[in-house]
């Protein structure tokens, strides 16, 4: 799947340009532009920050499928609830989520080898 052709099509869908999307999310125009015509790859968080611009789920970006995604079911047959959507856990999500689009690449490259080292010395 080619990202910068979906992210253009949705954006082209949506009656958005460039300019508006880097208005919402902060990205240069000219990055933009190159994420689009497929010469450079972005990283998640650039991901996310354009798929809250579309106004859209981050899975969207990727799911191209005509039907939505099945959701997952618990035990007992349910539609299972996912972690983070809602309540408690949601807000805490969000928190997190802000506070590492607050941080540099370097710190959440030092927080990500701390916390990768945290279950090592439980054993």
């Amino acid at each position: 799947m080619d990202v910068g052709y979906r992210l253009r099509s949705l954006r082209e869908q949506k009656n958005l340009s460039q300019g508006d999307i880097e208005k919402r999310t902060g990205l240069l125009r000219c990055y933009i532009s190159r994420v689009e015509n497929g010469h450079t790859v972005p990283a998640v968080e650039t991901l996310e920050k354009m798929a809250r611009a579309l106004e859209m789920p981050l899975y969207q970006l990727m799911y191209d499928g005509q039907q939505p995604p099945t959701l997952l079911r618990n035990r007992n047959g349910n539609h299972a609830a996912e972690w983070g959507s809602a309540g408690k856990d949601g807000r805490f999500l969000n928190k997190l989520c802000l506070s590492l689009a607050k941080m540099s690449e370097r710190d959440r490259k030092l927080l990500l080898s701390f916390a990768e080292k945290m279950p090592q010395r439980r054993k």
